[in-house]
């Protein structure tokens, strides 16, 4: 059991059967009345953010997160089918883990999975990755312009929006987060 000024960013609770990790917290000591901790904590499996003040010296129950990076090998069926590259043990994660990272994971590429008791949480990619565009439409003479764009589809199946002209086959450098279009990437 830890207290309430133990917490920092990072600092993984267990609250109501649920992990919470604080993302914000500040410590304030007003002119009369207590002490108290503002958090801004984020729910480790739905990704929901909610606000929590805690009293100071409050008795808090911290849970330990393992985080491990990982490679992934393949898809089998809905589970994905990762390896520690150190113990070259193999684990399936459930597609819930794995969530919208689906939509840029090739095989090959390494993923920090993040665990607790044993029991996969979720899992976080790199900030970019560098994937084919399998198709998209034929860019036209003259859309050489700034400002354009329009829906590409890479080697992993997600949908981006590029500049009008990108062309099939082409390597682009997409931002995991948020799907966005970084730049064109040369072999």
């Amino acid at each position: 059991m830890a207290t309430t000024n133990d917490i920092k960013n990072g600092t993984v609770l267990r609250i109501d059967g649920q992990l919470w990790t604080i993302i914000e917290f500040q410590h304030v000591k007003p002119g009369k009345g207590g002490a108290f901790v503002r958090t801004k904590m984020k729910n480790v499996i739905s990704g929901k953010q909610v606000d929590k003040t805690f009293n100071a010296g409050l008795k808090i129950e911290t849970a330990n997160v393992d985080r491990r990076d990982m490679q992934f090998l393949y898809k089998d069926g809905d589970d994905f089918v990762v390896m520690d590259t150190s113990t070259y043990d193999q684990i399936n994660l459930p597609a819930a883990v794995v969530g919208e990272n689906e939509k840029y994971m090739l095989e090959g590429v390494m993923v920090t999975v993040a665990s607790n008791d044993g029991t996969p949480l979720y899992t976080e990619l790199p900030a970019s990755v560098v994937l084919e565009i399998t198709y998209t439409e034929p860019g036209l003479q003259g859309d050489r312009s700034t400002g354009g764009t329009k829906p590409a589809t890479l080697e992993t199946g997600a949908e981006i929006q590029v500049p009008l002209f990108l062309e099939q086959g082409v390597k682009v450098k997409v931002d995991t987060r948020d799907g966005s279009y970084l730049g064109r990437v040369n072999d």
